[in-house]
């Protein structure tokens, strides 16, 4: 086969479900096997949680916890059904956050989007992510040892000498930072160098402004797709293209399960609508149980062009964090979902602040349910839950604020719960 990885990228959706579904069981049950998670999952039966509407009572932990939870015992918190010491390798990211990597082949799942971007068995790949603390370039190792990939262990910086290993060595593809990659080309420009071999790039750990894909396919790189990854996680989803030509989304890798939350909740959102990426992940060596990644993105509907199956997400849509400071108190998303939980008149919200330093101001911003527009919301019953809505405000985040109604689906489908437009100039 050679459009596909594998038989599993190209499932009825409702096979992929059930699959998914029927191992989740084991995979909370061996979760629970480690002291961890054994805490953060007390009291469940491991045997009930077969549906995603069991999940989804389960509790979110965050990317943003982790630093905590390491702190009370290194280095994995606990969350390891691995024993540590049995472990392939430990990583330090920033924070410090640790991440592990066990013995599996391809453990970080990275044989996807390396297949989907057309790369073959003895195909060269230049490998420019940083081998230094970080997992990103074992990443590329583990899924180029699966596919039969030599590689060429370049890691970042030295531009002359990537310029001088793709002029003599003729990779067939790039993987790193698409950044990187555009100073690669314009140094081999500079230089005089062919490195017209190399027609691929797999491009990950920053954003892809189709300005910079443009220029990099303008300039000799033919196929350029990205891939979402976490070193937590692996790899999550994955551009794919179709005679040439990108498809819309990124595929979900096929061992995870995803949800989509309302940010500081773990409250899934309506279909489409932006939200938190949570990611429930059946790794063998490190469980991850509806893990809040602290990314924003929104689910596509249909299926992919490219005949892949899976779930497709719009991308990275940024960051789920939208905690900001008013009057020198923080004010958190999962408050303002308090407010929303007291008052289910209103099925949307956000909460704009504005206004200069040590000036600030904020207003919830409310569409109503049209339910309750259309029954018993007369003008004094409007007013009421104004006021409801201001007490409550008050109570939860200890700050005034204002409430202001608007109409429905005129708040953008963009995941922010809080919009801090104040500008410090």
């Amino acid at each position: 086969m050679t459009d596909y990885l594998d038989e599993l990228e190209t499932r009825d959706p409702a096979q992929r479900e059930r699959a998914l579904l029927a191992a989740l069981p084991q995979l909370l049950a061996r979760a629970q096997t480690a002291p961890g998670w054994a805490s953060i999952l007390q009291g469940v039966n491991a045997g009930d949680v077969t549906s995603r509407r069991a999940l989804a009572q389960l509790p979110v932990t965050r990317k943003s916890d982790l630093k905590d939870l390491q702190k009370k015992s290194l280095p994995f918190g606990g969350m390891t059904s691995t024993p540590p010491p049995q472990l392939r390798r430990v990583f330090m990211s920033p924070g410090p956050i640790f991440d592990p990597e066990g013995h599996g082949q391809d453990w970080w799942r990275f044989a996807r989007p390396f297949h989907a971007v057309g790369l073959r068995a003895g195909d060269l790949i230049q490998n420019c992510f940083s081998y230094h603390f970080t997992p990103a370039a074992f990443m590329v190792d583990g899924a180029a040892a699966r596919m039969g990939c030599p590689v060429i262990p370049a890691g970042i910086g030295q531009t002359e000498m990537q310029v001088q290993a793709m002029a003599e060595l003729r990779p067939a593809a790039y993987v790193g930072t698409p950044s990187f990659l555009k100073i690669i080309v314009e140094k081999a420009r500079d230089m005089g160098a062919d490195i017209s071999s190399v027609q691929k790039a797999v491009v990950g750990a920053e954003a892809l402004p189709p300005s910079l894909r443009k220029w990099l396919q303008e300039n000799g790189v033919a196929h350029v797709l990205q891939t979402y990854a976490s070193a937590d996680i692996g790899n999550i989803a994955y551009e794919t293209e179709t005679g040439g030509m990108l498809n819309p989304g990124m595929v979900l890798d096929e061992d995870l399960l995803l949800e989509i939350v309302r940010p500081g909740t773990g409250d899934l959102v309506a279909a489409g609508e932006v939200g938190e990426v949570v990611i429930t992940s059946f790794n063998p060596d490190y469980p991850l149980i509806r893990f809040g990644t602290g990314d924003m993105s929104a689910v596509l509907p249909g299926i992919s062009p490219c005949g892949r199956t899976n779930v497709r997400i719009k991308g990275w849509m940024g960051r789920a964090d939208q905690t900001t400071k008013v009057k020198g108190m923080f004010v958190h998303p999962s408050q303002v979902a308090e407010v929303l939980k007291r008052h289910p008149q209103v099925s949307r919200a956000r909460l704009v602040v504005t206004g200069e330093m040590a000036n600030d101001a904020m207003t919830l911003h409310c569409e109503i349910d049209q339910a309750a527009e259309t029954g018993s919301a007369t003008e004094n019953a409007t007013s009421s839950l104004q006021a409801a809505l201001v007490d409550s405000l008050r109570d939860i985040t200890k700050l005034r604020g204002d409430v202001l109604f608007v109409p429905a689906g005129s708040l953008a489908n963009d995941g922010k719960v809080i919009d801090d437009t104040r500008k410090y100039e």
